[in-house]
């Protein structure tokens, strides 16, 4: 390839080498996107029809839950569409548009977790000025930083990639696009051009990932402070599935993305390292949300036995 715009299409790393295992990849990926589309899709009706859950904390969750399904829904279809019918190709542009849904929801999802933390903060640390803090407004105006700072970042990225010249072949060896893959293609000679963008969202992920790791040091000590052990048990019972999300996203980015510079990773680690990321936390977020929350439980209850009653 002698550059960029001779590339019509990339070849995706195929799932599996043989005919069977494709089909089996094909089943496994259905059932887990019909997990993530249901339990995200009852969340967020419940949320939405349930007057009592109009709060700060599920309002949030109804934002994670549509990034959740913004992220299975840009790469599952494809790696779906390829394992069933044998292919491999995904065109330029939607090559592109790949890239940049996926950065959008992806940057929405670690916003979110990080804006929920804070109202965890918020909730058990300075209880008194809960409504102060988290009204409506300030919730709605946090939500809509959250989203438009993710589209941003995603903008910048795509465009930045995208701009660089490739001439080291149209094959990436992931079962999606994603800006690691491509820039190896890339012969650019500026890596300021190449890297810049990168570091710049890192150093941002780091200072999210420190405010976190700093507003759950204050909660545990606040926790631990509580004289009764029926209140220390409901404020804990509060954190945990938000800290489950947050360390089942982290822990699973940083296995794919960590990987010392010298260590290239086979094909198939990397590959299911990829999946492990990508695909398995939207999935299982609703899970881990709703098995400790007995409000929202009782909402999805309420809200799938009032659909069955009417058919």
């Amino acid at each position: 390839m002698s550059n960029s715009s001779s590339i019509r299409h990339f070849l995706l790393l195929a799932l599996a080498d043989t005919r069977q295992l494709q089909l089996l990849h094909f089943c496994l990926l259905l059932g887990i996107s019909l997990a993530a589309l249901l339990g995200n899709g009852l969340i967020i009706s419940a949320v939405a029809c349930g007057h009592h859950l109009h709060t700060p904390m599920f309002f949030f969750l109804l934002n994670l839950a549509l990034s959740d399904l913004g992220c299975i829904c840009t790469t599952v279809p494809k790696a779906m569409h390829n394992s069933l019918w044998d292919t491999s190709t995904i065109s330029y542009s939607g090559c592109a548009a790949q890239v940049f849904f996926f950065l959008f929801f992806i940057a929405a999802e670690f916003s979110l977790l990080t804006i929920m933390c804070y109202d965890r903060y918020v909730s058990i640390c300075k209880p008194l000025h809960y409504g102060t803090l988290l009204g409506s407004r300030a919730c709605a105006h946090m939500a809509a930083a959250a989203w438009a700072s993710a589209f941003l970042n995603a903008l910048l990225h795509t465009a930045n990639t995208f701009s660089l010249p490739l001439c080291h072949g149209n094959v990436l060896g992931q079962f999606f696009c994603e800006i690691p893959h491509i820039l190896k293609l890339s012969c650019s000679h500026s890596k300021l051009r190449e890297l810049g963008l990168p570091v710049f969202s890192i150093c941002l992920v780091f200072s999210c990932f420190v405010f976190i790791v700093f507003s759950y040091v204050q909660i545990f000590r606040a926790v631990l402070r509580i004289p009764s052990e029926q209140g220390r048990h409901k404020a804990f019972s509060t954190c945990l599935p938000h800290l489950a999300m947050v360390s089942l996203f982290i822990s699973t980015a940083a296995f794919a993305y960590l990987n010392p510079p010298l260590h290239v990773p086979p094909p198939s680690l990397d590959l299911a390292l990829s999946v492990l990321y990508s695909v398995v936390p939207p999935a299982l977020n609703p899970l881990i949300y709703s098995l400790r929350n007995q409000e929202l439980k009782a909402a999805v209850w309420t809200l799938m036995i009032g659909q069955f009653k009417k058919h």
